[in-house]
């Protein structure tokens, strides 16, 4: 098995890794912006320098159809207009994105860049924006991989992950961030190993690799509570205060899990493969289909797919009120409209919850409004008859709704 094991992970590295032709290529047209940004900063006499961060920049980078690099534009001073700074030197040669401090993003063919409006800082205590801290990221992973020959370690992770769709810190993924992957591959000294922590956890994972703390006990009385919720307690060992996976949910974490045992247990490239809907053997499963396209005006990437997921799962909770949810899911691609898959079944009836037999008035109108009511520990219920399918639901729900539906930036819903 063991031997398997190394068979694949050899395999996976050589077709992972940019050839050198990609590699150059990057290079140089990265170095064109770059230098493109500095003459600007010059001319215009701009307290800045540029920075480069992300995979790129720290040689963990991974082949795919398109290439993300990110380009950091380094300000001296705390400046609320950075971003509009950026926006001039830029002119219209970029999409503007907007965030809790907006940047820009520059396409060409298969590659897309990320100019970053950034503060420099000297402690980490510093920072104004998660962003700022990114130069402290970037230097401690450089010394890591170098130190450690983890850069090819930190690729199978990375291709791992993402092929088995638990990469990235979005709102509507929850998963491991590009950042946290490379932690954690330096925190246990590779892939496989990182593969059998996973694995074998039993409890909540704690992990600090800096020891900034004395025990566990003492993170978890320091770090905030809000940043406690996690699987994955892990100390950003550039900054004491901040849990680099606090946005990664129970639910991607036991994927990930269930995913590292399944490949110690029968290794293959397939684990290295990105995983498609396969829409043909969802509507396999018995019960009824439905896909339904949801649309909104809301800017596309996290801010989009966060509110896409969030009101498809207040749909999927109104749903099971009537339908018995056997299987779902959720796509959404970087866009303004995102798909919902169900595998439904129609529930005979469905009990409403009434006022307690004390309040006379309230029970009495109760039962005028519903035909068949019991009373079980001293409340009022009723039993009410499933009549409709699911477009009529959807309907019903639709016409309900309208004002909240509106007020969460939805702007379409209907069965494909």
């Amino acid at each position: 098995m063991n031997s398997k094991i190394k068979d694949v992970v050899k395999e996976q590295i050589e077709k992972i890794k940019p050839d050198k032709e990609i590699q150059g290529i990057l290079e140089e047209e990265t170095k064109k912006i770059i230098n493109f940004l500095k003459n600007k900063i010059k001319k215009k006499n701009i307290k800045a320098d540029i920075f480069l961060g992300g995979s790129f920049a720290k040689e963990t980078i991974i082949k795919k159809d398109k290439y993300d690099i990110d380009i950091y534009v380094r300000f001296q001073h705390d400046n609320k207009s950075i971003s509009d700074t950026i926006a001039v030197i830029l002119g219209n040669k970029a999409e503007r994105i907007h965030g809790s401090r907006d940047y820009f993003k520059l396409n060409k063919g298969k590659v897309s860049w990320e100019i970053i409006p950034i503060l420099r800082i000297n402690a980490a205590e510093k920072a104004k924006n998660i962003t700022d801290l990114s130069p402290f990221h970037v230097s401690y992973v450089k010394n890591c991989v170098k130190k450690n020959k983890l850069g090819d370690e930190i690729r199978l992770a990375k291709a791992f992950c993402y092929s088995q769709n638990v990469y990235g810190a979005e709102s509507y993924i929850r998963g491991l961030s590009g950042y946290a992957v490379e932690l954690l591959v330096c925190y246990y000294k590779g892939f496989l190993q990182l593969v059998k922590a996973a694995a074998k956890s039993k409890d909540r994972i704690i992990l600090d690799p800096e020891k900034f703390y004395k025990n566990k006990q003492e993170i978890l009385e320091n770090l905030n509570e809000a940043k406690l919720q996690s699987p994955i307690i892990l100390v950003d060992p550039t900054y004491k205060s901040r849990n680099a996976l606090a946005a990664l949910s129970q639910e991607t974490f036991i994927k990930f899990k269930e995913t590292c045992i399944k490949f110690l247990e029968k290794p293959s490239e397939k684990f290295f493969e990105k995983k498609e809907f396969d829409e043909k053997s969802f509507r396999k499963i018995k019960g009824e289909f439905a896909m339904l396209e949801i649309k909104t005006n809301k800017q596309a990437g996290d801010i989009a797919g966060s509110k896409l997921l969030k009101f498809a799962k207040l749909l999927e909770n109104e749903a099971s009120k009537y339908f018995e949810i056997k299987s779902k899911y959720f796509e959404y691609n970087d866009a303004q409209a995102a798909f919902l898959y169900l595998i439904i079944k129609k529930k005979q009836d469905r009990i409403i919850s009434g006022p307690p037999i004390c309040h006379l008035l309230n029970l009495t109108k109760f039962k005028s409004a519903h035909k068949s009511v019991f009373i079980k520990q001293g409340r009022s219920f009723a039993r009410e008859k499933i009549s409709f399918n699911f477009q009529g639901f959807l309907k019903r729900y639709i016409e309900k709704n309208k004002i909240s539906i509106k007020s969460m930036g939805i702007t379409g819903l209907k069965l494909k």
